[in-house]
């Protein structure tokens, strides 16, 4: 595996994600319904506008591989109530299968305690992701539950799975 670095997202950095989702469903695979197919600079801006609040409401990092952006993550803050949750996750295209998702948030994650005190650590998936789901489940997340028929793509409706890490921090 090429060496990887994480650094802050900036919308420089994150020019090329659009690419990474070819199809509306992709992209609600990956943002959620909230987006708008092709994502564009203006949805990306006002994502990173969170990370620039004080305090932040959203982390947003890019991983780097030969200064190529390779991967992306965000994390929505909760500071009331102790809760970081895992967004927006995603390895570009080619660099899927090279072993960069467990490097990466673990990097991520090293920066979400840098940040401050998050015990609770959640995330949502499609139920259908199950390559996403046994990454989550090798970092140690637990099913919680899942919201059955939760986001309308098209004519189809998808079912979310609650993913969570209790951490002693």
């Amino acid at each position: 595996m090429s060496s990887l670095r994480v650094v802050p997202a900036t919308a420089e950095r994150l020019a090329s994600l659009s690419s990474w989702f070819p199809t509306p469903e992709a992209l609600v695979q990956w943002g959620g319904s909230g987006l708008r197919f092709p994502l564009d600079a203006d949805q990306i801006g006002r994502m990173l506008a969170e990370t620039t609040t004080e305090p932040p409401l959203r982390l947003a990092f890019v991983g780097l591989v030969e200064d190529e952006p390779a991967a992306h993550a965000q994390l929505v803050l909760d500071w009331t109530d102790g809760i970081a949750r895992l967004a927006r996750f995603a390895i570009a295209p080619g660099h899927r299968g090279h072993g960069l998702a467990r490097p990466f948030l673990g990097e991520v994650f090293a920066r979400l305690d840098d940040a401050g005190a998050f015990p609770r650590l959640e995330l949502n998936v499609y139920t259908f992701n199950t390559p996403a789901i046994a990454l989550y489940e090798s970092l140690g997340f637990v099913r919680e539950g899942v919201r059955r028929s939760s986001v309308k793509v098209g004519n189809a409706r998808w079912d979310t799975a609650i993913y969570a890490i209790i951490r002693d921090r």
